[in-house]
């Protein structure tokens, strides 16, 4: 007997209960913890907010300077896993790199075994901290360049920025990349949150669950689609056309422009206001305010002829490239900043657990089927 079926994609299922982020779709509303995602770009930090994803609260003067200090201090990577790095083709996909590497650190990880609360966050600290590390080692290595170590004075985004380019970054481009990755730390039960928690709720630990969760977002899908906006915007560049007309062409001839609308947000993305303003803010400072001016006129046109809002990917795309940043390693950095939700699903998972398990409507053929001898099959 067929049993009550959810809709395509699990939309608006509620799938569990979290006290880690809240979105309020059809007001345009992203809170960590029912803190207003506008309040934590205004006023925090990616160590603070990734502190109160962990702990549920704000931390204290003290608590977010020991905080602080011990993801520094866990910017260190066993040597057999930078090897591994150095031996792997140059060409590789970066988003491969990084889901295989972050496989690899568990068998190195001093917590391997243990999947306790305390273990958990131990791990949760390496990860966060060696996630952006594999990052930027691969991207050197690549590109033939000394591997830059990392500086444990500098903030989680200023240390990555310069192990990527080995120049200390200024503090407009700090800030503007530590903004980036508080919008990105967290944002409920998107695919690859989801998919963590269905392997943490088996009970595996948390670098398997960091492992899927990556594997997930390589999916163009779900990641990549700040990746297709700034090919977009080169492609409109490089042919020397105006941006409104080369989309109208496109739109034409049924191709989708990426970056805009949302499976959850009915309005605009609360995250796209604040990487709008960086990316403006980020070409005037720089005096190339090019990719922004096109972005701005695709998403007036977009907005007006189909009635879409451009999502977290659209401006991140030109934020990103003005930061001097390859296009190949958006996703990669998407999970530079992600891990800090994905781990604290993962623990939130492994604190209150219960194996994922739903059901499948069945829609093959009718039971009972009949077994048919092999001499009598055509």
């Amino acid at each position: 007997m067929s049993q009550a079926v959810a809709p395509r994609g699990l939309e608006g299922v509620v799938a569990t209960t979290s006290g880690i982020c809240w979105i309020d779709g059809d007001a345009g509303v992203l809170s960590y913890r029912g803190i207003d995602i506008h309040e934590l770009a205004a006023k925090s930090t990616f160590e603070e907010s990734t502190y109160l994803l962990w702990f549920g609260k704000l931390p204290t003067s003290a608590e977010l300077a020991d905080f602080k200090k011990t993801l520094a201090a866990s910017r260190t990577m066993d040597a057999s896993v930078v090897e591994f790095l150095k031996g792997l083709p140059k060409d590789a996909n970066v988003m491969e790199v990084l889901r295989t590497t972050v496989s690899l650190l568990s068998i190195t990880d001093a917590d391997d075994v243990d999947s306790t609360h305390d273990a958990n966050v131990r791990k949760s600290f390496r990860l966060t901290s060696q996630i952006a590390m594999i990052v930027a080692y691969f991207d050197r290595i690549r590109k033939g360049k000394a591997i830059v170590e990392p500086d444990m004075s500098l903030s989680h985004a200023g240390n990555f920025l310069y192990m990527l380019s080995g120049v200390k970054p200024i503090h407009e481009a700090e800030r503007a990349f530590d903004v980036a990755l508080i919008l990105h730390a967290d944002h409920e039960l998107n695919a690859s949150t989801f998919a963590a928690r269905v392997i943490a709720a088996t009970l595996s630990d948390v670098h398997s669950a960091i492992t899927g969760a990556i594997g997930a977002l390589k999916g163009p899908l779900h990641g990549g689609a700040n990746e297709a906006v700034m090919k977009l915007l080169y492609q409109v560049d490089a042919a020397g056309a105006d941006p409104v007309t080369y989309v109208r062409d496109l739109l034409a001839r049924k191709e989708k422009i990426s970056g805009f609308g949302h499976r959850v947000y009915k309005t605009e993305d609360p995250r796209a206001t604040h990487l709008r303003r960086m990316s403006k803010d980020l070409g005037t400072a720089a005096g190339n305010a090019k990719w922004y001016e096109m972005s701005e006129k695709i998403e007036g046109f977009v907005k007006s002829e189909k009635k879409l809002n451009a999502n977290v990917d659209f401006y991140s795309a030109s934020t990103y490239t003005t930061l001097g940043i390859d296009m190949d390693l958006f996703t990669p950095i998407f999970a530079v900043s992600r891990i800090s939700g994905w781990a604290a699903h993962v623990i939130e998972q492994h604190d209150n657990n219960r194996l994922i398990r739903p059901r499948a409507d069945y829609t093959g053929p009718a039971y009972p089927a009949p077994y048919v001898p092999m001499d009598d099959r055509s």
